[in-house]
């Protein structure tokens, strides 16, 4: 019998609401000791996660893409539109501000194989576990998926 997403998942995560204050966020983080916050809307649907490397935009600013002057006109060597997203998280004031939206889920009868397969494709950390009927069941980590990996 394989593992699956439920047998290793947190329960019951911490949930906030976008309105949120980012300063609110930050110490329920480190009051919860959690390495992120999952944003619902008011009939508590997922929406967003707030992750600590969102909050990294908020210490560390964001540079302007590069670009070259050409007849007086810019020639932006990145897309400019991705800057405009960094700048908006590193101003931001609200969890919905600075959240990522439509974050990556999985459901808890998959196997803990596919969720490390996921993340590692992904390049992310965590996923919200979400089931049929898209509510909100649990949050599984890469610290969840070692332990399993302990476990046996």
């Amino acid at each position: 019998m394989s593992q699956t997403v439920a047998d290793f998942m947190m329960p019951d995560p911490v949930t906030v609401k976008p309105q949120l204050a980012l300063s609110d966020a930050i110490q329920l983080l480190v009051e919860r000791q959690a390495s992120c916050l999952l944003v619902v809307d008011d009939d508590d649907a997922l929406i967003g996660i707030l992750s600590e490397s969102d909050l990294m935009w908020q210490a560390t600013g964001v540079e302007p893409p590069p670009y070259i002057m050409l007849l007086d006109s810019a020639i932006f060597l990145r897309n400019p539109a991705r800057y405009e997203k960094e700048l908006h998280k590193a101003l931001g004031q609200t969890v919905g501000d600075v959240m990522t939206a439509k974050p990556i889920t999985i459901a808890p009868e998959r196997s803990l194989r596919e969720a490390a397969q996921v993340m590692h494709d992904k390049h992310i950390h965590r996923l919200p576990v979400i089931d049929a009927s898209d509510r909100l069941v649990g949050l599984i980590t890469q610290s969840d998926i070692i332990r399993a990996m302990a476990a046996n």
